[in-house]
């Protein structure tokens, strides 16, 4: 995973999903959100599909999930717009 990888994540999550997964994903499924399994819902993956391909295909789902997100809840993020102390730098743009 490099800098220019997307993850979708919800508002109100405080764990960095890059590297607090575990945490980030105990938080989401507790709140009931499984973002995980809504991005495998919307993503048009299969098997016929390159690497690069595929993480086209990803970042496409995450963009249409947080343009169409009637809730504003998700937002899609990259690696380094997290500090060191897996706080959000800034406000990341939804």
């Amino acid at each position: 995973m490099n800098d220019n990888d997307f993850m979708l994540t919800t508002i109100d999550n405080p764990f960095n999903p890059f590297t607090q997964y575990d945490e980030w994903l105990a938080y989401d499924e507790q709140k009931g959100y499984y973002t995980n399994n809504y991005l495998a819902r919307i993503a048009k993956i299969s098997f016929e599909l390159s690497d690069s391909e595929e993480e086209d295909e990803i970042n496409n789902a995450i963009d249409e999930i947080v343009r169409l997100d009637p809730f504003l809840r998700y937002r899609k993020v990259k690696r380094s717009d997290f500090d060191s102390n897996n706080h959000l730098k800034f406000n990341v743009k939804k």
